[in-house]
């Protein structure tokens, strides 16, 4: 394994080489943390692209047999290297792409009433054997070749990264949003997911909504990602360009689910949010509310159990543990409830097989599951695309980690799309759900332009 080092320290500046390069990927963290925001990574020029357009597999733009969970397997499979000594980062090389919700909804056999009129890929990677990895916690960077045969590819990608003069970031022309829900709308949806609630069905379920804007031109994506990341600087942030008909700018706090190569398992479930303030005596506040609330412990609670179950699919008996239940973790806009779990694979099993058990992700659903996305597909008016899904690397040696895709922003040819909700229970305020998503919104609407009342 080749490892260049590299001078340049900022991820997110060095990538503006490649911005408006095809399968160009950036996965930034761009608010370090030494646990679980330590690495960034810069992918570009895949030698293979993998994309599921309406369930069915695409390798390098051609439809192939197999599902695309399956593909996505054989392919890590096919260009592992077994016996590589291991590398400076976590990530040296593999795949690297997003799976949206509804590539989760197929998993579970639930059918969507919902259209694809963009022809959004409901799953797109990139497969990489030259990568750049930047380690923040000791401010050192490579550039990584997987592969002997990837090495000149290393060199080439350590040239560009290191060239300077990238050109300025472009425009990005604003553009005012509307809600595909109205106040009154959004209540009534919520108040049905309750009667589902008292009726037995489901003990909980996460309702969302979007918001759209024109895609005006000259707009240029990747510096509305700069601006949403400088607005909500996150330790899951992503931009990926998935080709022409999708750009996704992520800001996401929220871990899915790492896996390392020994096949150690952690998942990281947010459930409970409070806005933050300037103010210090009002933001200590707005924290000692939240992990004081009975409400908001009940519903991180209920998804943690949710996804012990998931876990518990694929992984060794008796090793599902909660190391964490209902922490506090404190980000540029928002106060979040988290909750850890951890397991182990089961022998045999690998990261395909955990996000087969774990997708879609259940902060983002439900409990029960199943019953949550069919009532989820009933209520909301659109499908998700990349909201609520995963953007994820996994490596040739078997390692993964991942997100869940929140306060983020989806890129199509005509339109930008942001989208928020939450989790409804039983003591739900329908008022103060709404309250919540406009909360959790703000930043992405900000990023282009403030809404329009």
């Amino acid at each position: 394994m080749l490892a260049i080092p590299l001078s340049c320290a900022d991820p997110a500046e060095a990538f503006r080489a490649l911005s408006g390069q095809p399968w160009s990927m950036l996965l930034d963290s761009a608010a370090p943390h030494p646990a679980h925001g330590r690495y960034s990574y810069i992918a570009a020029e895949p030698f293979r692209t993998l994309e599921s357009l309406d369930g069915r597999a695409h390798l390098d733009g051609r439809p192939v047999d197999g599902d695309p969970f399956a593909v996505l397997a054989e392919e890590l499979v096919r260009h592992a290297r077994p016996g590589t000594p291991p590398g400076p980062a976590p990530f040296c090389g593999g795949a690297v792409g997003f799976i949206g919700y509804e590539a989760g909804l197929r998993l579970e056999r639930v059918r969507s009433r919902h259209a694809n009129p963009g022809g959004q890929p409901e799953m797109a990677f990139g497969f990489y054997d030259a990568v750049a990895a930047f380690d923040h916690a000791e401010r050192r960077a490579w550039v990584i070749a997987a592969r002997p045969e990837a090495e000149d590819r290393a060199r080439a990608l350590a040239a560009r990264l290191e060239g300077g003069g990238a050109s300025p970031l472009g425009a990005v022309p604003a553009a005012p949003w509307r809600s595909e829900l109205d106040r009154d709308d959004y209540l009534a949806r919520v108040e049905r997911v309750l009667e589902y609630i008292r009726a037995g069905d489901i003990y909980q379920a996460n309702f969302t909504q979007r918001f759209l804007a024109e895609r005006r031109d000259g707009l240029d994506a990747y510096a509305l990602y700069r601006r949403l990341r400088a607005i909500i600087p996150a330790p899951f942030a992503a931009y990926l360009d998935c080709g022409p008909r999708l750009r996704i700018a992520s800001a996401s706090p929220e871990r899915f689910i790492r896996l390392s190569a020994a096949g150690e398992v952690e998942t990281r479930p947010i459930k409970g949010t409070r806005p933050r303030y300037a103010d210090p005596a009002a933001d200590a506040a707005a924290a000692a509310e939240l992990v004081a609330s009975v409400k908001d412990r009940a519903e991180n609670l209920m998804i943690t159990d949710l996804l012990r179950n998931d876990l518990g699919r694929v992984s060794r008996i008796g090793s599902v543990r909660v190391p964490t239940l209902h922490g506090l973790e404190s980000f540029a806009s928002v106060h979040h409830l988290v909750s850890v779990v951890t397991a182990r694979l089961r022998p045999g099993l690998g990261a395909v097989d955990l996000l087969r058990a774990a997708l879609p992700g259940g902060s983002i659903t439900g409990a029960p599951k199943i019953r949550a996305m069919q009532i989820i597909d009933e209520l909301e008016v659109a499908r998700r695309g990349a909201y609520c899904g995963s953007v994820a690397w996994l490596g040739f040696d078997g390692a993964m980690d991942s997100s869940i895709v929140i306060r983020t922003l989806s890129i199509t040819p005509d339109t930008v799309i942001a989208q928020a909700g939450g989790g409804i229970v039983a003591d739900s305020d329908p008022a103060g759900e709404h309250e919540e998503m406009m909360v959790k919104i703000r930043a992405q609407l900000r990023a282009l332009e403030e809404v329009r009342t």
